[in-house]
């Protein structure tokens, strides 16, 4: 959806909670993404989601888009190679980050132009690199001439479920929950409006 996530977000899960044969007061725990991704869409995912936990008392837990990504994929088919978790930004640059075969981070969750991944993935790149994500594809073009890549289908949601669950079942604590921006939100304050909490003219 372009438009109207926050109108249609809390009727869906209502209805998927009613297929499921299930009332709200079943949930065990919330999981959410969040982010890299549209400041619209996390925004509405991370508020809905804070106000099931609120109303349930049940935990929440948050889980990055790119942890989404990594988790959803089965674990033979690592072995013993990196993982890049590739994202669309919806620009020329998409989102990234590297892991291990253990799907520990080798890298910060970053933006990038595609040609600027041959550094990133340069120093893990000798058994050939793993690549998953809704920009998988781009980013395994501009690699193809130099490394060994292969395109990995994953299931994200699925992905964020499973890391939330392990947690949880772990004794991990529900922390503060906050989203992941990688940038700048793509709007600017008209000229002439005030800044939040700006003083007024002739006032300090």
């Amino acid at each position: 959806m372009m438009h109207g996530q926050a109108e249609a977000l809390l009727p869906m899960i209502d209805d998927v909670v009613g297929a499921a044969g299930l009332t709200p007061s079943a949930l065990e725990l919330i999981a959410v993404t969040t982010g890299p991704g549209s400041f619209t869409g996390i925004r509405v995912g991370l508020a809905a989601a804070r106000g099931i936990a609120l109303a349930s008392g049940r935990p929440l837990f948050g889980i990055s888009s790119f942890e989404s990504v990594a988790e959803a994929l089965p674990r033979g088919v690592l072995a013993d190679r990196c993982l890049l978790v590739a994202l669309e930004s919806r620009r020329a640059d998409l989102y990234f980050q590297l892991f291990d075969c253990g799907l520990n981070p080798l890298s910060r969750p970053a933006a990038g132009l595609p040609e600027t991944l041959a550094a990133v993935v340069a120093p893990a790149s000798g058994r050939g690199i793993l690549i998953a994500g809704d920009a998988a594809a781009l980013a395994a073009e501009a690699l193809a001439r130099q490394f060994d890549v292969t395109v990995l289908e994953a299931a994200p949601v699925t992905g964020a479920l499973q890391k939330a669950l392990r947690q949880w079942r772990c004794g991990a604590a529900a922390g503060v929950v906050r989203p992941l921006y990688l940038r700048s939100p793509d709007v600017t304050l008209a000229p002439g409006t005030m800044a939040p909490g700006q003083p007024l003219p002739g006032r300090r």
